[in-house]
């Protein structure tokens, strides 16, 4: 986290903007873990701002649906249960539909040839046993998807939706078996994108993202026979989230 400027604590809309996006950032690499509490005059002090800044920053990722306020107890990040996390993949599905078709119709050779690397490197990542490296280029494929598809509404609203999926992005990467299931689908998007398949993109997107609807009930079923993996792939999970100190981000790296 930057230090506090040596005048003082910045104030105004810029303050605001700072406080912002250093908070949003830590709630989407995982530095900030959903529940954890966000004590305002440890980030305030930590960013250099003023309480009023710190504050409407707040309410601006409250709207977001990255923060709560919870009465008696201040601010937190939200968690996200696995019914909303199904509700907010169904939106994903028709917006990411919209952008895998428009990438199919206006993908440049180079930004075919780009895809298709990135193709090798998620089967490499999963040949290695790498759940964390395979999920960077997950998210690295969806961004590419929608800078191709030059949606740029699309590509705000599905920011926000997946800034709220956080902790289920982790559980679903950590979860035995799924890099292999989901990298044939995967492919399946960057093929039909990369050979300007409109239909087939879009096809292949609503089956991936219905694939993950199925992965994420399964997570929240109490009594699967991957309990155990499940519990474990939970417990591994901290290792990634936790910050420097109990409320103040830290600067681990996105994961997705």
């Amino acid at each position: 986290m930057p230090a506090a400027a040596p005048g003082g604590p910045q104030a105004g809309e810029a303050a605001r903007a700072h406080a912002f996006a250093a908070i949003r950032q830590a709630i989407l690499s995982g530095d900030l873990a959903p529940g954890r509490r966000l004590v305002e005059e440890d980030l305030a002090s930590s960013l250099g701002v003023t309480r009023q800044s710190l504050r409407a920053a707040l309410l601006d990722l409250t709207a977001e649906g990255l923060v709560e306020r919870v009465p008696n107890r201040g601010a937190r990040v939200r968690v996200v249960t696995a019914e909303e996390a199904v509700a907010i993949t169904e939106c994903r599905m028709a917006l990411e539909a919209l952008c895998a078709v428009k990438a199919a119709q206006r993908i440049t050779d180079a930004e075919a040839a780009q895809l298709r690397e990135l193709g090798e490197n998620l089967k490499r990542s999963v040949a290695d046993g790498n759940p964390l490296r395979y999920s960077e280029l997950n998210r690295e494929l969806h961004r590419r998807v929608g800078a191709i598809s030059a949606q740029h509404v699309a590509i705000g609203l599905l920011d926000r939706l997946h800034g709220q999926l956080v902790r289920h992005q982790f559980q679903l990467a950590l979860r035995p078996g799924r890099p292999e299931v989901s990298l044939a689908e995967h492919l399946a998007i960057l093929e039909a994108v990369a050979d300007r398949r409109p239909h087939d993109a879009n096809l292949a997107v609503r089956a991936h993202l219905a694939s993950v609807i199925e992965a994420l009930r399964a997570c929240d079923q109490p009594d699967q026979p991957d309990q155990p993996a499940r519990a474990a792939a939970e417990h591994d999970i901290p290792r990634y989230v936790e910050s420097r100190s109990p409320d103040v981000p830290g600067t681990g790296q996105p994961i997705g």
